[in-house]
């Protein structure tokens, strides 16, 4: 019984992490047009006590944003050019079929042990 509520938290963190990754893409791919932005990645980290995964710090990508060229932005220099966002919207793609992938995998698990602890109660019951 224990073994099925653990695998229920263990479902859980997981599904909380994804969801955490998915809002900094959704942040990441809405500000693809924003001078200066900073691509924002998250990695995982396993809690050692318990096993369960946690979303560790967000970082900014520090690679160099893409140079735009348009003379009569606000922004731009005496060559014309500015600093755009770092965010390539392919990967940022990618990134959230994967995170909603991973999520879905953790949702089916959560489900499938929600089930078996039902049918436990079940056979308890009777």
């Amino acid at each position: 019984m224990a073994d099925l509520i653990t695998s229920l938290s263990f479902a859980a963190s997981g599904m909380e992490a994804q969801a955490t990754r998915l809002r900094h893409v959704s942040e990441n791919i809405a500000n693809v047009d924003t001078p200066g932005y900073h691509r924002k990645t998250i990695s995982f980290e396993a809690a050692m006590d318990s096993g369960l995964v946690k979303a560790g710090p967000v970082r900014l990508d520090r690679s160099e944003p893409a140079r735009i060229y348009a003379p009569g932005h606000p922004l731009a220099d005496e060559t014309g050019y500015y600093d755009g966002s770092n965010v390539d919207l392919v990967v940022e793609i990618a990134d959230a079929r994967e995170a909603q992938r991973s999520y879905e995998a953790n949702l089916k698990l959560f489900d499938q042990a929600r089930q078996m602890t039902q049918s436990l109660f079940d056979l308890l019951r009777r």
